[in-house]
C-alpha cells in the first residue's frame, strides 16, 4: 500500500564523517504496522562503497597506531550515549521493523553490552610472551589489525547485530564499511553518528545502504580484509564462498531451525511460557526463536497444546509502538506472503493447524502486515514448515515417544544452531548437553543466546567459517596473530653458522 503524501526523506550513507546521498537508484522504506512509505533508502553503487572503502582504508594507518586504551574511551563514551539515546534507536526500530519497543530496548541492550566488552580491548589484545625459550632467545605473539574489515547485517535485528561486529573491529585497531538491511537501515545510521560523537575519528567506520551490488563490491574489493555476515544460509553460503575465493577473511552465520524437546518430566507451565516467548517474540523473526516443540510421549504433546493454546488467545497483537502489544507486524509485504505461504503448505501437506492466525485484523491499521500466532501439531520430518526456516510466527509440534528419537531428529536436520531441553532430570540434561550436535544448548532456557563475553554460533549450515561472531571469538577474527623471536647476543660473543634446525636442546 502506497502513502499518497509525497515522501521527502532519503536514508543516505556515513562516509569519511560526512553524509553521502548517491541518490541514482532508491528503495522504498515502509512502516510494516501501516504498509505505508515512510522514507526511502539510497541504494549505494559500486563507486560509491569503493568511496567507503578508500576512506577506511586511509583512516587505517592512524587509527591502528592509536593505542588500545584511547580506542577503548570512544567504546566506553559511545555506551553512555547509547543509553542516552535509547528511546531514540528504539523508536527507530520499531518504525522500520515492526518489533514492539521493549524488544526493540532488549535488542539495543544486548548490542550495548558488546560495546562494553569492546572497551575491554586493552586486556583483549595483551600477547603472550616467553623469556629465555633458548639461549638469550625471547619470544612472544601480538594480535595485529588486519586492516579494513566489513559487515553485512540482517533486517531483524538492525542496531544488535551492527553492534556485534564493528565496535570489537575497530577496537581491535581496524577500519570498518558496513551495509546494514536496507529493509530497516535507520537505527545502525544513527548509531554511526553517534560513534563519531564519542570520539571515533572520520572513516573509521563507514555505513552504505545497498543491496547486492554494494555486498559484491566489498566481496571483491581487495582492500577489504575480512567480511562478516549474518542472514540466511543460501545469502551465508555465497559470502563465505566469494569472500573466501577472493582471499578474505570470512564468518557467515546463516539460517536455523531450532528444536526444543519437552521431556515428561518438565515443568509444563514454566515450558509453555518459555515457548510462547521463543517462538512468538519478535513475530518469530530471529535466527534463535523455537518453532518446532520436540514433546516426549504423546500426553507431554497435548499438556504443551493445551497450555499453548490458552496463552494464545491471550496475545495481544498490534502495532509495535503500543507496548500493551506482544507482537508486531512483519516486516514486508513480501515476507508476510511468504510465511502465510508456510502456513499454508503446512495444512496442505497434512499438519493439523489447531490456532489459525492468517485472517487477524488489526482495526486501524489494516494495511500493515500482521499475522496472528499460528500453532500446528502433527508436524513431521519432510514438510516444509518442519525442513524450512520460516522466520514467523509459526509453531509446531512433533511428537516423539523417546529423547533419543528427539535428539535424533535435531542432529538430522542440516541446521545446527540451537536448541534447549525442558526437563528436571539432570542426568538427560547432561546427556543431552554432552551429545546434541548444535552449537548453543540451553537446559531450561529457550534461547540460550550467549552474553557477550562468550561468543556466538551455530554448527553444521548454519555457520561457515572457523570462528563465531562476538566475545572471544571476535577478538581472533578481527586479529593477525604475529609471532617474534628476538635474541641479543653477548658483547663479544660470536657463534659460527649452524646448519641444523634451531632448537632449544
Amino acid at each position: 500500500m502506497q502513502n499518497d503524501k509525497p515522501v521527502t526523506h532519503t536514508v543516505g550513507h556515513l562516509i569519511d564523517g560526512r553524509t553521502v546521498a548517491d541518490t541514482a537508484r532508491t528503495q522504498a522504506l515502509f512502516n510494516p504496522a501501516t504498509g505505508q512509505v515512510s522514507a526511502h533508502v539510497a541504494l549505494a553503487g559500486k563507486a560509491t562503497v569503493e568511496q567507503a572503502i578508500a576512506s577506511a582504508e586511509k583512516a587505517f594507518p592512524a587509527w591502528r597506531a592509536t593505542p588500545p586504551l584511547k580506542r577503548a574511551r570512544v567504546m566506553s563514551q559511545l555506551k553512555v550515549l547509547l543509553e542516552q539515546h535509547a528511546d531514540e534507536i528504539a523508536a527507530l526500530i520499531t518504525a522500520e521493523h515492526g518489533k514492539v519497543l521493549a524488544d526493540a530496548h532488549g535488542e539495543l541492550q544486548r548490542g550495548i553490552e558488546n560495546v562494553e566488552y569492546a572497551s575491554y580491548a586493552p586486556e583483549l589484545l595483551k600477547g603472550e610472551h616467553s623469556r629465555n625459550v633458548g639461549p638469550g632467545i625471547d619470544s612472544w605473539s601480538e594480535f595485529q589489525a588486519l586492516g579494513v574489515t566489513a559487515g553485512i547485517t540482517p533486517f531483524n535485528f538492525p542496531a544488535m547485530v551492527p553492534l556485534w561486529m564493528w565496535p570489537m573491529a575497530v577496537a581491535c585497531g581496524n577500519t570498518f564499511v558496513l551495509k546494514p538491511s536496507e529493509r530497516d537501515p535507520s537505527s545502525a545510521l544513527f548509531i554511526a553518528e553517534l560513534a563519531q560523537q564519542a570520539g571515533l575519528p572520520p572513516g573509521v567506520l563507514n555505513v552504505v545502504n545497498g543491496d547486492k551490488e554494494a555486498v559484491d563490491t566489498l566481496l571483491h574489493d581487495p582492500r577489504v580484509k575480512a567480511v562478516s555476515f549474518v542472514g540466511s544460509t543460501p545469502i551465508a553460503e555465497y559470502i563465505y564462498a566469494e569472500g573466501c575465493k577472493h582471499g578474505k577473511r570470512v564468518q557467515a552465520l546463516g539460517g536455523a531451525k531450532n528444536h526444543a524437546i519437552v521431556m515428561p518430566d518438565a515443568d509444563i507451565a514454566g515450558a509453555v511460557s518459555a515457548m510462547m516467548g521463543a517462538a512468538y517474540g519478535s513475530c518469530g523473526e530471529r535466527c534463535m526463536a523455537v518453532p518446532l516443540i520436540v514433546c516426549v510421549g504423546d500426553d507431554t504433546a497435548d499438556a504443551m497444546i493445551a497450555g499453548l493454546k490458552t496463552e494464545i488467545a491471550r496475545m495481544k497483537v498490534g502495532p509495535g509502538t503500543d507496548n500493551a502489544n506482544d507482537m508486531g507486524p512483519l516486516v514486508t509485504q513480501p515476507h508476510f506472503d511468504k510465511v502465510k505461504g508456510y502456513v499454508d503448505q503446512g495444512v496442505a501437506e497434512g499438519a493439523r493447524l489447531l490456532v489459525d492466525g492468517r485472517a487477524l485484523k488489526v482495526a486501524g491499521h489494516e494495511g500493515g502486515y500482521f499475522l496472528g500466532p499460528c500453532l500446528f501439531d502433527g508436524v513431521k520430518p519432510g514438510m516444509a514448515i518442519y525442513q524450512e526456516e520460516i522466520f514467523g510466527p509459526v509453531l509446531g509440534i512433533v511428537r516423539v515417544p523417546t529423547l533419543q528419537d528427539g535428539m535424533q531428529l535435531i542432529d538430522d536436520h542440516e541446521y545446527g544452531n540451537g536448541t534447549c531441553i525442558f526437563t528436571r532430570d539432570g542426568e538427560a540434561a547432561r546427556y543431552f548437553t554432552d551429545h546434541i550436535q548444535v552449537g548453543m544448548v540451553g537446559v531450561n532456557v529457550p534461547l540460550p543466546v550467549p552474553v557477550a563475553y562468550h561468543s556466538f554460533g551455530g554448527w553444521k549450515r548454519s555457520l561457515f567459517g572457523d570462528l563465531h561472531a562476538y566475545g572471544p571469538d571476535a577478538v581472533r577474527f578481527y586479529t593477525k596473530r604475529k609471532t617474534i623471536t628476538q635474541r641479543w647476543p653477548s658483547a663479544g660473543v660470536r657463534e659460527g653458522a649452524v646448519f641444523s634446525f634451531p632448537s632449544s636442546r
